[in-house]
């Protein structure tokens, strides 16, 4: 039994005659009395006293009825309510990101996201570059945010903001005293820095070559956490760090900066999406979210040392 087979017998109790149903679906009489008596041996007894002006519902007919006319009811409410499900974003977005760009970014995008579309779940996994682009490849995330070293161009990626690179200390610190300091004033400088095989490792070290030195680091570690840590705890170090990795312990007096020069070493903070695959719309949406957001900062590319030298 379909539930197409039940609304043909309520159309057929409505109106009382398979010849009027026929007509009414531009079919024969024939054909809409074969329907009714194979609904009626499947039911197990008579739905229909057949007479000469047409059909009426037995007892049984009248029972089944009712029981039809509320789950037909029920299936259309149960619909209706699918149908508008269907157009509610919802599930799971997944964000490779950036330690450094973590936090507020995320913490907005949360917000806004718990406000507009509360059926939207975010599961943020912090990595490094080369980290994400793998977790980005291989399907792992939904969309991920990177640190290039040149401008996007297309191919699924959207610039966020452009990052300068600053020298940062304790406050003891000599050459964070400056606004600026040149690259060249590394030379021999005890440095807390990432990791190799890391491309921003590789990227200043390279930097320092053309320069003719090498970069003193006494320490190395991936951690932002960390290489804040040893800085709060070993005043004569310095590490060299984006704007939005320092902004809460320079508010505070905790950490210097210096945004470092000649070269200026930018790096563009961008939002990459899959290159295969599907997007889901509730992708679009987290995706669309993080670009308004970042948009509305000013593209994130604040200065942090402004607002504190003048205060």
């Amino acid at each position: 039994m379909q539930i197409n087979d039940f609304r043909l017998f309520l159309e057929v109790a409505e109106l009382g005659s398979f010849t009027k149903v026929a007509a009414r679906r531009h079919t024969v009489q024939s054909h809409i009395s074969r329907q009714i008596g194979e609904l009626e041996r499947a039911c197990g007894a008579a739905l229909f006293r057949r007479t000469g002006r047409g059909v009426s519902l037995t007892e049984f007919g009248l029972h089944v009825q009712q029981r039809v006319l509320a789950w037909l009811r029920d299936s259309d409410a149960l619909f209706a309510d699918i149908q508008q499900a269907s157009r509610v974003p919802m599930g799971e977005v997944r964000i490779g990101i950036l330690p450094s760009a973590a936090h507020p970014l995320m913490t907005q995008v949360f917000a806004q996201l718990q406000r507009s579309h509360p059926r939207i779940r975010l599961n943020i996994r912090e990595g490094q570059g080369g980290e994400l682009d793998t977790l980005l490849d291989s399907g792992s995330v939904d969309m991920a945010i990177l640190f290039r070293y040149d401008k996007p161009r297309g191919d699924g990626e959207t610039l966020l903001a452009t990052a300068n690179t600053y020298l940062v200390s304790g406050p003891q610190g000599v050459l964070t005293r400056a606004e600026t300091v040149d690259f060249a004033r590394l030379q021999d400088l005890p440095l807390v820095l990432p990791r190799r095989p890391a491309h921003w490792r590789a990227v200043l070290d390279e930097t320092a070559r053309s320069k003719g030195f090498q970069l003193q680091g006494v320490i190395e570690a991936d951690s932002l956490r960390v290489q804040k840590e040893v800085l709060l705890t070993h005043p004569h170090l310095y590490a060299l760090l984006g704007p939005n990795a320092f902004d809460e312990e320079l508010r505070r007096g905790r950490l210097r900066a210096a945004k470092v020069v000649a070269p200026d070493l930018r790096r563009y903070v961008t939002l990459a999406l899959p290159r295969q695959g599907q997007i889901t719309q509730a992708s679009r949406i987290v995706a669309r979210c993080i670009e308004e957001t970042a948009k509305a900062w000013g593209g994130l590319s604040h200065d942090p040392t402004t607002a504190t030298r003048r205060g």
